[in-house]
This record gives structure tokens, C-alpha cells and sequence, in this order.
């Protein structure tokens, strides 16, 4: 891929309206948990870094090619598909006559490797186009859950038609419209025009320092999808996926973890995901904790690209014999006092009760957590205190955690 390279600190984007990408509003309850991370106000230096931007013409024919094959991946938080039939039939009249359209933002990470970070919608509607299928509305958030589990969306699910209905150009009636009702393959002259129709993608690339990507945390945060300022988890989650995250995904739709949280369906901003990682980060490597959260969780999910297998099945096993010990707990057992979820509480008593577990090298915990032990500990004056300012502080997290290893227990 080439094409000219300009260097930038400072990453300024202006949108056009139009076909500019869109987040959907979330479904979810809002203000579903009461720990408000410092970690979403922090921001990189970005000029400390050496940042390049390169400019490539890709026509249609290879941008299907590229997604079909892998080579440009959707990230999680973007695995929401938004558009309507008719926005989506508009960006392929546009490109069907030749009328310009908005820039394309990549991210290499590495050799034959990028993630979208802006463009989703638009790319996706000509990968639906080019397939000739388009998703049902009810079905989204079903295929999100299905997209999460494999990565993509399996042709027997593409082409059920209880999924997915024929792509057919749809536009209102009045004026009319000639390519009204055609598919890809009934493009006809026009077909060979628009496979060879392209779109300009500008790939980003952090040069420099080679051992340090936090850079490109900050300009996921500035090239985003219409622009929403993305959560902290929602970049983590395209910048380190891995086979480790894969389990946090599984993990996130456990049955029993979707009702400690209180929530049936996974949150849209990966909130939920965001505290089954901080979960096993402070479980795992809580010992190095030093603020900030977001620098934290960012390098812990930076290592676990590593892991093996072995290791990943290992801590599955662990947080499933986890979720039984909690089979015993209220559905509002791991709430704060004003009725929302608590992460803080939660990752201490996960904490507490795995890890003799780890101490003794054996995939469960045996027992049950004892209900009395968690209402203890979220009572305790100097948890709470550790639990409602400054709560990522190096103090504060390890007093938290020091109480729930006295407080909790098992059997």
C-alpha cells in the first residue's frame, strides 16, 4: 500500500453529515452502575508520538475482498450495524454515479492487518450490497451477540432469511428513481463501474515508540464514529483484541454474570466487559497496580495477547466455578447502596474468592461465597470509604481488596 505519508500531532476530522457513521443510541438502562472510572477523562499526549497518516485509492472490488478476507477487521465496539435500508441505498446511489463520498480511517496494526476506525457503516453497507443481503432490524442486537461469539457472520446466518432479507435499493417513491429495486447483481452496466469505484482510505500508523501504542488509544478516541467520544473500553476492545478477550466476550454472556449484573442484554459501550477486565487485571497483576486505571488495563490487555490457550482456558474455568460460588448470592448482592451495580465490590469479592485458588494451582473455587461475608464487607466503614472517592487510587484499590480478603468467605 502506498501512497504519501504525512506526519500530524493533532488529528482534526470534520464529518460530512450525510453519510457520516452514526452510533445508536443504547437500549440499556442508563446509569446501570455507580462507578464512574477517572479513567474516561484521561487522555495521551499525542504529541510525544510519531503519527503518520498514508492516503489509498481502494476501489469497491478490493474493500469487499479485504473484508471478506480478514484483512480489514470490524472492531467490537463497532459490531452494531445502524443504518436503515434507505441510508444505506443512498451511499450506493452515490457511489453507482460517481458522487464523492467521506474518507475511510484505518489503523495497521500490523503486516495485511487493520481495524476500522472510521467508516464502519459505510463499509458494511457495501459489503451487504455486494452479498446481497441486508440485516432485519430485530435481529441486530441477535447478531452482534453472533458476531462477538465468531468474529464474523457465518454464511448459514447471512443467508437465513430470518436474519438477514434480499438488499433491494429502496428509496421513497417521490421523485423516482431509476435504480430503485435493483440488487448488485442487477446492476448491469453499472456493475463493472462500481466494483472499480474508489474510496479513499487514509491508514494511520504509529511509527515511533515502537514498545508504547498508547498513542493510538488517543486517536481511536478523536477519529470516531460520529463524533461520540468512544468509552475507554470500547478502544481497548479494538486495539488488544486476542483469544484473551474472545473469553471476555463468552464470559459476557453467561447467564449467571448477566444477572449479578442485572442486565439481560450486554452493554452497547462494553461496560460490562470493562469490569470483568478489571476483574482479572487486579486479580492477576494487582500487585504492579499504580494509576492511572486506563494505563493499566491497557497494558494488562496488551500482555494477554500472549497468553496461551491453556493459560485463557484456565481463567475461564476459574470465573465459571466463580459464578457458581455466587449461585447462593440475591440478584442485588454485588449492588452499592443506591441500587446499582458495583464494580468495585465486585472485583473484590472475585478477587477474595480466587484467589486461594491461584495460590494453590487449581481451576475452581470449592464452596459457595457466603451471603453474610459480601453484606459485611459492603457495610465496612473503611470500604465504602475506599469505595466512593479516588477509587482508582494505588491506596484505595489495595485497601479494598485487603478487606475482601479478611471479609469474604467461602464455604
Amino acid at each position: 500500500m502506498s501512497g504519501e505519508v504525512t506526519s500530524f500531532n493533532i488529528v482534526v476530522f470534520f464529518k460530512a453529515v450525510e453519510y457520516g457513521d452514526i452510533m445508536e443510541e443504547s437500549e440499556n438502562i442508563e446509569n446501570w452502575h455507580d462507578d464512574v472510572s477517572e479513567e474516561d477523562d484521561e487522555h495521551y499526549p499525542i504529541d510525544q508520538y510519531d503519527i503518520t497518516a498514508s492516503p489509498n485509492d481502494f476501489n469497491l472490488s478490493t474493500i469487499f475482498d479485504f473484508i471478506e478476507s480478514g484483512v480489514v477487521k470490524i472492531p467490537g465496539f463497532q459490531r452494531n450495524f445502524v443504518w436503515d435500508i434507505k441510508r444505506a441505498s443512498r451511499l450506493i446511489e452515490s457511489l453507482i454515479i460517481g458522487l464523492p463520498v467521506p474518507q475511510i480511517f484505518l489503523y495497521e496494526e500490523g503486516r495485511n492487518s487493520f481495524l476500522v476506525i472510521d467508516g464502519q457503516q459505510r463499509l458494511m453497507s457495501v459489503y451487504y450490497f455486494m452479498k446481497e443481503r441486508f440485516p432485519r432490524k430485530e435481529k441486530r442486537a441477535e447478531l452482534r451477540r453472533i458476531f462477538d461469539e465468531y468474529g464474523n457472520i457465518p454464511d448459514e446466518i447471512l443467508y437465513d432469511d430470518s436474519y438477514f432479507k434480499k438488499f433491494k435499493l429502496s428509496f421513497p417513491s417521490d421523485p423516482p428513481n431509476r435504480f430503485k429495486g435493483l440488487t448488485y447483481s442487477g446492476l448491469g452496466d453499472y456493475k463493472a463501474a462500481f466494483d472499480l469505484r474508489p474510496i479513499r482510505n487514509v491508514i494511520v500508523r504509529q511509527m515511533s515508540p515502537k514498545d508504547d501504542d498508547s498513542a493510538v488509544y488517543e486517536i481511536f478516541n478523536r477519529l470516531n464514529t460520529g463524533g461520540i467520544n468512544l468509552k475507554p473500553q470500547e478502544i481497548r476492545t479494538s486495539m488488544y483484541h486476542s483469544e484473551f478477550y474472545d473469553m471476555l466476550y463468552r464470559l459476557n454472556l453467561r447467564k449467571e454474570w448477566r444477572r449479578l449484573l442485572g442486565l439481560s442484554e450486554p452493554d452497547i459501550h462494553n461496560k460490562d466487559v470493562e469490569f470483568l477486565l478489571r476483574g482479572f487485571a487486579l486479580l492477576i497483576d494487582g500487585d504492579k497496580y499504580s494509576p492511572s486505571m486506563l494505563k493499566f488495563l491497557s497494558t494488562f490487555s496488551k500482555k494477554a495477547k500472549a497468553y496461551s490457550s491453556k493459560k485463557i482456558s484456565y481463567y475461564e474455568s476459574l470465573f465459571d466455578s466463580f459464578l457458581d460460588a455466587c449461585s447462593l448470592l440475591s440478584d442485588r448482592a454485588l449492588y452499592s447502596s443506591g441500587n446499582r451495580f458495583s464494580v468495585t465490590l465486585f472485583e473484590s469479592v472475585f478477587i477474595a474468592s480466587c484467589k486461594p485458588a491461584i495460590a494453590n494451582n487449581v481451576p475452581s473455587i470449592q464452596g459457595k461465597i457466603v451471603s453474610d461475608s459480601v453484606s459485611e464487607l459492603k457495610q465496612n466503614h473503611s470500604f465504602q470509604e475506599a469505595a466512593m472517592k479516588n477509587t482508582t487510587g494505588s491506596k484505595n484499590v489495595s485497601t479494598r481488596l485487603s478487606l475482601a480478603q479478611k471479609l469474604i468467605r467461602v464455604g
